[in-house]
């Protein structure tokens, strides 16, 4: 299985040591962005299956790169975990109307940061398998016909 990419996305140094010593145990690819309009262009050169998303950034904001990524056919399947020192009701509702897929509080808990991880990338990595088996019998009805 390949090894898991994931994307931090945050203008704070501090917060991104934390999180990257947070990940350690974590196998997998760690890259970093400091505002939105280059974590949109790492999404396109790094291509992560989770990003650790920021929302007060300089360029974009979080909310607008969350919208933007899952607008796209081609990276709306990126898992996105909004880290954030916003956690008013109204914040919670943005992210959810932008598309994040979990929304975790700073300070950040260790535990509860890497069991999200965890399990979102265990969901995207069965989500990558369901479109691959898809676009398998896509294929093979396209040879033989439909399955009757």
């Amino acid at each position: 299985m390949a090894e898991n990419r994931i994307l931090i996305a945050d203008d704070n140094q501090t917060n991104v040591e934390l999180l990257e010593t947070f990940l350690l145990d974590l196998d997998c690819k760690i890259e970093f962005a400091s505002d939105g309009a280059e974590t949109m262009e790492k999404v396109a050169s790094f291509q992560p299956d989770l990003i650790l998303l920021d929302v007060m950034m300089p360029k974009l904001n979080g909310f607008e790169v969350c919208k933007k990524i899952k607008s796209s056919p081609e990276t709306s399947q990126i898992m996105i975990l909004m880290v954030t020192a916003l956690n008013e009701l109204g914040d919670i509702e943005r992210a959810v109307e932008a598309g994040c897929d979990d929304f975790l509080s700073k300070p950040v808990n260790k535990v509860e940061l890497l069991k999200r991880v965890r399990n979102m990338l265990k969901l995207h990595s069965v989500t990558d398998e369901l479109e691959r088996l898809r676009a398998y019998i896509d294929s093979m009805e396209a040879e033989q016909g439909p399955v009757k």
